[in-house]
C-alpha cells in the first residue's frame, strides 16, 4: 500500500509482537545462567530480524522489533533511568480482568532514590540494530512508556524526599531526563516514536480514580499534570521526528484493567497533548464510543484501534469499514488510520493468540486500509 502521509501510517501497529518459542527459551536459559548476555543477544538479533521481515511481507511501513529484548511494554525503560532503583523485594500489583476471571501483573517496585538523568538513550543500542534491518520501505519505530508511568506505577511513595523534597521538583527533573532522551535518539536517527501511556486511558474509568482518591492523590486533575509533563519533555523536539501515544487500559494475557471512553480527559488531552497522533483503543464495548473524537484538532492522526489483539477470532472488514465510518462523523475520514487495539504481547508472556493469528490480523489491517484510503 502506498502511504506518503505518515507516519503514524494509515495501517500501523502499536508496537509489542509475540516472541517466539526458541527465544522465550532462550531468555529462560539466560536467566538460569546457562547461556551468558552475548548468547542471548545473538538470538534476540536473529528473531528480529524474522519479525522485521515479516512486518514487511503483510504490508505495512512501520517496523518495530517487537520489544523482543524487554520484559514488559515499559518496566524494563523505566528501570533504566538514572536515579531508579528496581526494588525486587517489593512488587507492584496491578489486577487485570479476563473473561474467566482475574489475573496479577506483579512486576518488581521503583524507587526514585537519586537525581533523574538519562544521559545515554535507553534502548539506544536495540535501535540502531533495528535501523540496520529495515527495509527502505519501512519506519523504524520506537516504542517506550510515557513519563506518566513513572509516576503512575510508584506515586509519592516513591520518591526520596531527601532527593525531591517536593513533586514539582521531581516532575521537573523527569521531564528533563525524558528531554535527554527524545533529543538523543532523534540525534541516533529516530524519525518515529511513541510515548505508551496505560495512566491517560485508566483515569476515564471512574474506579480506577476512586483508587487514587484513597492513596491520597488528585486524581480529578491528574491527568492534566501528565499533560503538562509529557508536553515539557517534548519541547524543542528536533524538527522530522514525529510523536504518537499509545493509551489503551491494560493489556496483560489478552486481559485488562479500565473500563470506559475517553470522555473524562477527551478536551484536555485530545486540545493539549503537544504529539502528531493517538493510538485508541477501540475494539469493543468497554472502550466507549467516537464521541470524544470530537476534540481533535485538524492535523493530527487517530489510529483507530479496531483490531483485537486479546483474541484470535479475525474480525470482518466490513464491520471495520463501517465502524471508521462511524468515526468519521466525529474527526474527519482524512485523519484517520486503522491499527490493532494494543500490542500483541506487552509483557513477555503475550496474549492468547498463535504467530498465524497475528500475521493474520497485522494483514486484515493493510487490507482494511488499502481499501478505505486507497
Amino acid at each position: 500500500m502506498t502511504d506518503s502521509s505518515g507516519p503514524p501510517f494509515r495501517a500501523d501497529h502499536v508496537g509489542s509482537l509475540l516472541r517466539p518459542e526458541n527465544l522465550l527459551d532462550a531468555r529462560a536459559r539466560h536467566a538460569a545462567g546457562e547461556i551468558d548476555d552475548a548468547e542471548l543477544r545473538g538470538i534476540e538479533d536473529d528473531a528480529i530480524r524474522d519479525v522485521v521481515r515479516m512486518q514487511a511481507d503483510v504490508g505495512l511501513r512501520t517496523a518495530t522489533d517487537g520489544e523482543f529484548r524487554r520484559a514488559s511494554w515499559h518496566m524494563d525503560f523505566i528501570y533504566a533511568i538514572d536515579g531508579i532503583t528496581k526494588v525486587t523485594d517489593q512488587n507492584i500489583v496491578v489486577h487485570f480482568k479476563n473473561a474467566d476471571g482475574t489475573i496479577d501483573f506483579t512486576p518488581a517496585g521503583l524507587h526514585v532514590d537519586g537525581p533523574l538523568s538519562i544521559d545515554t538513550p535507553i534502548f539506544g543500542p536495540d535501535f540502531a540494530f533495528l535501523q540496520s534491518v529495515v527495509s527502505p520501505e519501512q519506519t523504524a519505530k520506537l516504542t517506550i512508556p510515557s513519563p506518566s508511568m513513572v509516576h503512575y506505577r510508584g506515586g509519592a511513595a516513591a520518591i526520596d524526599p531527601r532527593v525531591y523534597p517536593d513533586e514539582d521538583s521531581f516532575w521537573d527533573a523527569l521531564s528533563a531526563a525524558y528531554s535527554q532522551q527524545v533529543q538523543g535518539i532523534a540525534a541516533q536517527g529516530c524519525t518515529y516514536l511513541q510515548f505508551d501511556d496505560t495512566s491517560l486511558a485508566y483515569l476515564n474509568d471512574p474506579a480506577q480514580r476512586a483508587e487514587l482518591a484513597a492513596q491520597g492523590r488528585d486524581a480529578e486533575h491528574l491527568h492534566e499534570r501528565y499533560i503538562r509533563q509529557i508536553n515539557k519533555a517534548l519541547a524543542g523536539r528536533p524538527d522530522g521526528l514525529t510523536v504518537t501515544t499509545h493509551m489503551c487500559r491494560g493489556n496483560f494475557r489478552s486481559s485488562w484493567v479500565a473500563e470506559g471512553g475517553y470522555d473524562f480527559v477527551a478536551e484536555a488531552l485530545f486540545g493539549g497533548l503537544e504529539v502528531d497522533g493517538f493510538f485508541l483503543e477501540y475494539d469493543d464495548a468497554r472502550s466507549g464510543g467516537f464521541e470524544p473524537l470530537r476534540f481533535v484538532p485538524p492535523g493530527k492522526r487517530v489510529v483507530l484501534g479496531l483490531v483485537t489483539t486479546k483474541r484470535p477470532e479475525l474480525e470482518k472488514k466490513d464491520d471495520l469499514k463501517r465502524r471508521i465510518e462511524e468515526a468519521s462523523k466525529f474527526v474527519p475520514l482524512d485523519q484517520l488510520a486503522l491499527s490493532g487495539q494494543c500490542g500483541f504481547s506487552s509483557t513477555v508472556e503475550g496474549n492468547a493468540l498463535t504467530r498465524d493469528e497475528q500475521i493474520a490480523k497485522l494483514a486484515l489491517i493493510v487490507e482494511t486500509a488499502a481499501e478505505v484510503w486507497g
